[in-house]
């Protein structure tokens, strides 16, 4: 027999345990391009100013809600790696999600790999970097890839009869995942095998070795073999990679299949395990006699993937700014729309100090990273040239470095939702020391800056000339640069002191830029925070007379519904 018992009028069986208000929301459904006036004063002011409609197009679909789900399901259902298929033949096959697939197919479709290299002329590295920008706020891992394929294309013009018969498949914007040999793909993926066990950035300790199979030299055929540590992107097409020809370190492509559709034996031992970049797979591979061509000069391997490197390190560059402004913009929502102790949030003026210092990192970050995106597209120019040059280090150096602690400080802002895994700062935060290790850690970016300025003494008078065009307008930035052109006038004990100095090359350049171009409440903030406080502070230390409310209000994106708070 059942008996029912039926709750008392009044009874706590009834009662709500309590009212739900005060909660945040998703930044979802936002221009990610039209709420962004630092980036879009960048792309006008650098030349990109042509590429403005493609642009709020792009930025309308990278902020959209169903279109950032990709960047989070492509991290949570990661790469799966089979070295066989169930009848033993051997394939080295790694399986994506199909939301990695879909970022990868609208990289490429848009453009992401190649268009410089096609569509060349003024403002085309700046409409390809501000893209890039976009989508490293939606997902970074499938950037990787990305960037080696449009990295790959100068080395590979050093040997033309190879370029010729490569770069229209590589420069193709269509995405072809398949596993098959690249005669049966109209767009292909270039990936790079430099890093091994013994030597890590010291690529000249390199052992892999490299048999002519005729008479040797550039553009021919070799076999390889040895090892290779940290190969990302295994799906590539093709990689370049370095390993010990006869004549000393030489550079080689190496297909995954060979001309006669066998596979090449370069074989994937295992996928990685990293803490972050986790929808981009990084392997271990060997090589048993992979065949592969020479690019470039026998032994001269380091050369010829210089401008190579030079690139990837510029979309370090990109991927850091990206990555800096996302987890501000995560911030700034938020704390325009929670309320405590009686305020909003970006009202209450401890946590007005901290927003602002984040968005003044963010804005100086894409500041820098967009002169630079115009420099490289007036390399003809020797000024641009040298900038090129020296900054890519200086850049890549500083950015990186500062986007660990930009993206704790700003998960710490959203409290502790932002430390669930069904948020994005936890893999912001993850994804967020990626670029400073990767294409050179920041000693190496340092120790390269000091090679610069050793073997091309004109790069210091191309820096000084290019950081005093904003001479005479703050008094701060002008005493800063006096003292560090005193500092570079004697390079000795400079690599004791690199980082110091470089640092300081950073800042003076970030300034530079931001007192001639942005609003004069940017500027000055910047300059009185990162120029004159001694020693080093917390985000959240901008000094008295900062117009915090107003740094906040231009960086705080607007999704659809959703007003400033300020």
């Amino acid at each position: 027999m059942n008996t029912r018992i039926e709750p008392a009028q009044g009874s706590l069986y009834l009662a709500d345990t309590h009212e739900v208000s005060n909660l945040s929301r998703e930044l979802t459904d936002y221009n990610m391009y039209m709420e962004d006036a630092a980036l879009r004063e960048a792309v006008q002011r650098e030349g990109g100013q042509w590429a403005e409609p493609e642009l709020a197009e792009f930025g309308k679909l990278t902020g959209s809600a169903d279109y950032l789900e990709l960047g989070n399901l492509a991290n949570k259902f990661t790469p799966e790696f089979d070295t066989h298929d169930r009848f033993g033949n051997r394939i080295d096959l790694v399986k994506f999600h199909p939301a990695y697939h879909q970022l990868m197919k609208t990289s490429i479709e848009h453009g992401l790999h190649a268009s410089p290299w096609t569509v060349p002329g003024p403002g085309a590295h700046v409409a390809r970097a501000a893209k890039s920008f976009l989508h490293g706020q939606v997902e970074a891992g499938h950037g990787c890839p990305i960037t080696m394929t449009f990295a790959a294309v100068p080395a590979l013009r050093l040997q033309p009869e190879l370029a010729s018969v490569w770069e229209p498949k590589i420069t193709a914007r269509v995405y072809d995942p398949r596993n098959v040999p690249v005669a049966q793909k109209q767009g292909i993926t270039i990936g790079m095998a430099m890093t091994e066990k013994q030597g890590g950035s010291d690529v000249r300790t390199n052992s892999t070795r490299a048999y002519p199979l005729g008479t040797g030299g550039p553009g021919q055929a070799y076999e390889l073999v040895g090892h290779k540590y940290f190969v990302s992107a295994p799906m590539c097409d093709a990689f370049l990679v370095l390993a010990q020809a006869p004549g000393g370190l030489s550079c080689f492509l190496l297909p995954r299949w060979r001309p006669d559709g066998s596979k090449n034996p370069m074989q994937v031992l295992r996928l990685k395990k990293k803490m972050g970049n986790a929808s981009n797979a990084s392997s271990e591979t060997e090589l048993r006699g992979a065949l592969a061509w020479m690019v470039g000069e026998e032994g001269r391997g380091v050369r010829t993937i210089i401008e190579m490197v030079s690139m990837t390190r510029f979309d370090c560059m990109i991927g850091s700014s990206a990555g800096m402004r996302m987890a501000a913009s995560q911030a700034l929502h938020h704390c325009s729309i929670r309320s405590a102790f009686g305020n909003v949030l970006n009202q209450q003026p401890l946590m007005q100090n901290v927003l602002a210092d984040l968005a003044l990192e963010s804005e100086a970050a894409v500041t820098l990273t967009m002169r630079i995106a115009r420099a490289m597209d007036h390399r003809a120019d020797e000024h641009e040239d040298l900038l090129v040059r020296l900054v890519t280090a200086v850049g890549k150096y500083w950015i990186c470095k500062r986007t660990p602690n930009h993206a704790y400080e700003a998960m710490e802002c959203i409290g502790g939702s932002g430390v669930m895994e069904d948020s994005m700062m936890p893999r912001l935060y993850r994804e967020a020391p990626v670029n400073a290790i990767w294409e050179g850690s920041g000693n190496v970016q340092c120790l390269d800056v000091l090679r610069a300025l050793s073997k091309t003494p004109a790069v210091v008078d191309a820096f000084f000339t290019e950081v005093s065009k904003a001479q005479g307008t703050h008094v701060a930035l002008d005493r800063f640069v006096a003292e560090l052109a005193k500092d570079l006038r004697d390079l000795r004990d400079f690599e004791y002191r690199a980082r110091d100095v470089v640092d300081r090359m950073a800042l003076a350049l970030q300034a530079s830029l931001l007192v001639r171009n942005a609003p004069a409440f940017v500027g000055d903030a910047f300059c009185h925070s990162r120029l004159e406080q001694v020693g080093h502070h917390n985000y959240g230390t901008l000094p008295r007379g900062v117009d915090a409310a107003a740094i906040i209000a231009r960086a705080t994106p607007k999704a659809a519904g959703n007003g400033s708070g300020i």
